[in-house]
């Protein structure tokens, strides 16, 4: 290259996880046909299984095939494909987003928009039944200790929970529409919590626990109030993350 050329510039590469190659898997399955509308899938363990991967991957992978529309998951009955439109079908919103600072601080705007008001419907609308699936979650959170995977899944699962206790078939669609991206910055999230000195894993579940507390008291304002703390700590953290690796870049 001659002085003076112009820089090349080349887009990033980022390595797939596994839970997105599986999710493409299921994706080209349903795509050519081999799983058809109202077909249902495996057990979650009986994929883990044929895809050799932890069960947490397939999770994650049918929460963003859920979020494309292409899935649907029954309580108590499972996983099936929904109805379709084949010319509609592209790959989702990537999973693989590449999460920078502007990127997570508009994705942690949107949670805060969403759900505040969110916990404040579930606490007005949750039955026990609802209780129990953020119960369920709670205890996975703690069972995690420190696995990554098992954590982001308990959190997502915690918040899902929530959405579903509003009883707001809107506002459950739009936050499946979401959920591959919380998942994105929950594990970005998760890793600040590790990493920073001033706040630990047992905080994040706190916040988690306190939310809860005001869902089943249903006090509408105190689920606000506490959904907003927690929005704000990861806001906080976040921020100071950053500020972080931008010095640290620096030297």
């Amino acid at each position: 290259m001659f002085k003076g050329d112009p820089v090349m510039q080349y887009k990033k590469i980022k390595p797939k996880k596994i839970y997105e190659e599986v999710a493409e898997a299921i994706y080209e399955m349903i795509r050519l046909g081999q799983l058809q509308p109202g077909d249902k899938l495996d057990s979650v363990q009986q994929l883990a299984e044929n895809f050799q991967v932890g069960r947490s991957a397939i999770r994650e992978a049918l929460t963003s095939l859920r979020a494309m529309g292409l899935v649907e998951m029954k309580q108590g009955e499972g996983t099936y494909v929904k109805e379709f439109e084949k010319d509609q079908i592209t790959f989702p919103l990537s999973t693989a987003i590449l999460m920078n600072k502007d990127d997570i601080a508009e994705l942690v705007e949107v949670r805060k928009i969403i759900e505040i008001g969110t916990a404040a419907a579930a606490a007005k609308r949750r039955t026990e039944q609802h209780l129990l699936t953020m119960e369920a979650a709670l205890e996975a959170m703690l069972e995690a200790k420190g696995d990554e995977e098992l954590g982001e899944t308990a959190d997502l699962q915690f918040h899902m929970g929530l959405a579903t206790a509003a009883q707001n078939q809107l506002l459950m669609n739009l936050m499946n529409h979401v959920s591959d991206i919380m998942v994105e910055t929950m594990r970005e999230t998760r890793k600040v919590w590790l990493f920073s000195k001033q706040t630990t894993i047992e905080q994040l579940y706190n916040e988690h626990l306190a939310i809860y507390k005001a869902v089943k008291a249903r006090d509408e304002e105190a689920a606000r109030t506490k959904m907003l703390i927690h929005l704000e700590n990861v806001d906080a953290i976040l921020g100071k993350y950053f500020q972080h690796t931008t010095n640290f870049n620096r030297k």
